[in-house]
């Protein structure tokens, strides 16, 4: 199976010429090793290298080190020859790239940590995107896995535009499900300030950027990561679109189990929270005995006004 992944080139995409020049994506963090050496397993990865991360960095937390190992792990172990890249340039548009080679290590040079793409003549403008995928390729941190949007992505390289919900002779209920399945989560990022949970958390940045939004675990990755303003919380937030089952808490408690032993700090507590259209009677038991998580219902308002 291809897969498909949005790549900065460097911070501002300062590598973008380089990168075009020399046929290749790559990624640093200051990590002067060969990752071809160490497990191709996640965690086990992590935990070999994010000590390394973290005496080259000691100003760092280790939320940042596992964010930074974790890209690291991307390019050296996920990625596979065959993938496709698309990577911003800075005008608007998107290279693309079709991964040739498997990880090779190049020390001594910018982003040392590389893979071999052909790039392609065709490029993608941005403005072309749906809504979703412009989220997606838009989201902060180095690499972004955009597969679900490959049938999308395809068209747009053959010159295709992706028509909109609004094209599609469906029903307003059919297209209010679409929005609330595709902008929950985004709705929520950029409006968190003025949610009851934006009076006491923050969502969880690394040097001024956002990097709370779909964060990575070891079995799998968390909605929203946030953190108390005082900084001796962290909250991990766990989307359901619709009804909440009570198979939701034994989720979002790995998750939580994740973050208390893998990524928080010394003293550092950790809650959890689900958002859900609605609960039901065996969610409410489940929490009965669960006071370090809470759960919170969404309501969608929708009118018409005579103009």
């Amino acid at each position: 199976m291809k897969n498909y992944y949005r790549v900065i080139l460097g911070k501002k995409n300062i590598h973008v010429e380089d990168s075009l020049q020399g046929n290749f994506i790559g990624a640093s963090f200051g990590i002067e090793q060969d990752l071809g050496k160490l497990s191709d397993d996640w965690k086990t990865f992590n935990q070999m290298l994010i000590p390394a991360y973290l005496e080259k960095h000691p100003e760092k937390s280790k939320i940042a080190a596992g964010l930074a190992c974790g890209v690291l792990h991307t390019v050296a172990k996920e990625i596979k020859e065959g993938d496709i890249v698309l990577c911003p340039n800075g005008t608007g548009r998107y290279l693309v790239g079709e991964v040739l080679q498997s990880y090779s290590y190049h020390p001594l040079e910018i982003l040392p940590h590389r893979r071999t793409v052909r790039w392609r003549s065709e490029t993608i403008e941005r403005s072309l995107m749906s809504p979703s995928l412009k989220n997606s390729t838009g989201s902060i941190g180095t690499i972004s896995d955009i597969t679900k949007y490959a049938e999308e992505i395809e068209g747009l390289i053959a010159g295709k535009t992706p028509a909109g919900p609004l094209n599609k002779s469906e029903g307003i209920e059919d297209l209010s499900v679409f929005a609330l399945e595709k902008h929950l989560e985004d709705f929520l990022m950029h409006n968190w300030k003025q949610t009851l949970l934006g009076k006491d958390y923050d969502i969880y940045q690394e040097e001024g950027l956002l990097v709370g939004q779909q964060f990575p675990t070891d079995t799998g990755p968390i909605d929203i990561l946030a953190i108390s303003k005082d900084k001796k919380e962290l909250l991990v937030v766990e989307l359901k679109k619709g009804r909440a089952s009570d198979a939701v808490l034994g989720q979002i408690q790995r998750y939580m189990g994740f973050i208390l032993e893998e990524r928080a700090e010394e003293g550092q507590t950790v809650r959890g929270v689900i958002i859900g259209l609605e609960d039901d009677l065996r969610i409410r038991r489940s929490l009965a005995v669960a006071p370090n998580i809470s759960f919170y219902r969404y309501q969608v308002n929708f009118s018409l006004f005579k103009s």
